[in-house]
């Protein structure tokens, strides 16, 4: 498959899963919004930030490793050593699951079991639907690496919805409950998410005239189940390898992802309602990352893992591929500084009327707007990083990922430090503070790998990181006109002022989006090729 087929695919890929993502995340979107309602801020800093912590944390050590060697290099591989390979996951998630579910009962602060309720039994939960979700791993690899268009996004995401729908249901019916609640709600959701990838492929595999089954390399279910034989090995051990580099990658990657939970939970600078109300906050904050740079980040690192050979230096390998990969690159470059930059402009005018509309007062009051409008600058650095390391991390051989690890370990200790640090000095925003200042460095680390990558070549991917200097100036234009209409209409001046303030924006957003399309010729061409023809292409055959 040529480099250009692999882009049409991942494009397809991200598309698809953008659109159904926005449907399927407003929906619960909604439902939070509704169950906010109900709790008090101590439930939602335990629910979270304690227990989900402990899940996160038990599937990203376990998975994390295996998934980003499994789905790179070429597509010629013996497929089950890799499904191998990837059944180790569930072992590594019970050792994962009960060490740091002893960790979480007998090391960690306990809540008043007045205020939250049922603690133990959230913490036992929590850690076995991790394990149950790890189950699917050999099917989610190998839907991801075939390009299975759409059964990621409808499997997660009518896990959400209905996980959300029980959710609110409990809350109603039976609040007394407490965390009961929230582990069944969990556990329902990793069944339900396994249940949907072992469903699907079960159909497939049962069609032998599928096109589908025939590009797989497994032709029946079993086939997917770990195998020994005696002429080959029980696994691929350059994939193996390849994965224990991961694996230390993954670990420090894990503490930069989650650190600001850690710090929290672990030397307690914060109370549990300060915590619901940061989660809450940076939850609202990273619906944008969620719906949009994810989806990009995970379809186009298969893309640049498929077309990009991890050994070879950029003038070695085909060039129709580096040229491929590199006018990717400064497209998507480009995409993710101009969502990040019309969050961030946006972001800091209307953050207080978000949050009045989500949670009410709750929210809206105190910290809250305080900490949004931090978050907005971060989503900014969080769109420019994800799509460096995409390219970075596909990139990379392995000796240099294990360089990259002794940076990486720098950066953890320095983050934790300066987490306590900022957070003990300024409270929570000293968090998203902290986040920022470690995003900065990630990416400049990965901006240096770019640009040597490509230093021998005629391609500059890092150009995208330049815009226009009339679109910089409508940029700064709509953050003051949205500024000062934020003072003077919003948002204790009852709706109708609100309506204004927020007709104000949308002006702003109109002209801004425009001098775009107008001054951005090559992204426009590039979002049109790629994410519009595939679409079209895809509803004519």
């Amino acid at each position: 498959m040529g480099s250009r087929e692999v882009l049409g695919q991942a494009a397809r890929l991200a598309s698809s899963g953008l659109l159904l993502q926005v449907l399927f995340r407003l929906i619960t979107f909604v439902l939070n919004a509704f169950i906010l309602r109900f709790l008090s801020k101590e439930i939602v800093g335990i629910v979270n930030v304690r227990l989900t912590l402990l899940y996160s944390t038990t599937i990203f050590l376990a998975r994390e490793a295996f998934r980003r060697a499994c789905l790179s290099g070429a597509a010629q591989r013996d497929w089950s050593q890799t499904l191998n390979l990837l059944w180790l996951t569930v072992p590594l998630g019970v050792f994962w699951s009960l060490f740091l579910g002893w960790v979480w009962l007998q090391l960690l602060e306990v809540p008043d079991p007045h205020v939250v309720p049922h603690y133990g039994t959230g913490v036992v939960v929590f850690g076995f639907s991790a394990v149950v979700e790890l189950l699917g791993e050999p099917f989610w690899v190998l839907a991801q690496a075939h390009m299975f268009v759409k059964l990621k996004v409808i499997a997660e995401s009518l896990s959400v919805i209905l996980k959300s729908v029980l959710t609110a249901l409990l809350v109603l019916w039976l609040p007394h409950w407490g965390l009961y609640i929230f582990s069944l709600a969990q556990l329902f959701y990793t069944t339900l998410l396994v249940l949907c990838y072992v469903i699907y492929f079960a159909k497939v595999l049962g069609s032998p005239e599928s096109a589908k089954q025939q590009a797989l390399p497994v032709s029946r279910m079993t086939d997917l189940l770990p195998s020994m034989t005696r002429s080959r090995a029980f696994v691929n051990w350059e994939e193996a390898k390849l994965t224990w580099s991961f694996f230390k990658q993954s670990f420090l990657k894990q503490i930069l992802t989650e650190g600001e939970r850690y710090v929290m939970t672990f030397l307690n600078v914060l109370n549990f309602g300060d915590q619901g109300v940061y989660d809450i906050v940076n939850n609202l904050g990273s619906l944008v990352a969620r719906l949009l740079f994810q989806p990009i980040e995970e379809s186009f690192y298969i893309f640049f893992a498929k077309v990009l050979e991890r050994e070879k230096d950029a003038t070695l390998q085909k060039q129709e591929d580096v040229a491929v990969a590199a006018v990717v690159l400064e497209s998507l470059l480009k995409l993710a500084l101009l969502t990040g930059l019309t969050i961030t402009v946006f972001g800091f005018a209307y953050s207080q009327l978000v949050l009045d509309i989500y949670g009410g007062a709750m929210l809206s009051s105190g910290s809250g707007p305080v900490l949004l409008r931090a978050y907005c600058l971060y989503v900014l650095l969080l769109a420019i990083n994800g799509v460096t390391e995409c390219f970075t991390f596909a990139a990379m051989s392995k000796a240099e990922v294990d360089r990259y690890n002794f940076t990486m370990l720098a950066l953890s200790s320095s983050f934790l430090m300066l987490s306590y640090v900022l957070t003990r000095w300024c409270g929570s925003v000293g968090f998203i503070l902290a986040n920022c200042f470690n995003m900065g460095i990630r990416i400049m680390q990965s901006l240096y790998f770019i640009y040597h990558y490509y230093r021998k070549s005629p391609h500059r991917p890092l150009d995208g990181l330049f815009l226009s200097p009339v679109l910089l100036g409508t940029f700064a234009l709509s953050g003051g006109i949205t500024a000062v209409s934020e003072v003077f209409l919003c948002c204790e001046r009852g709706w109708l002022a609100r309506l204004a303030h927020i007709a104000v924006g949308a002006l702003c957003l109109g002209v801004t989006l425009g001098t775009a399309f107008l001054t951005e010729t090559k992204l426009i061409h590039f979002l049109k090729t790629q994410l519009g023809v595939p679409r079209l292409a895809d509803k004519m055959t």
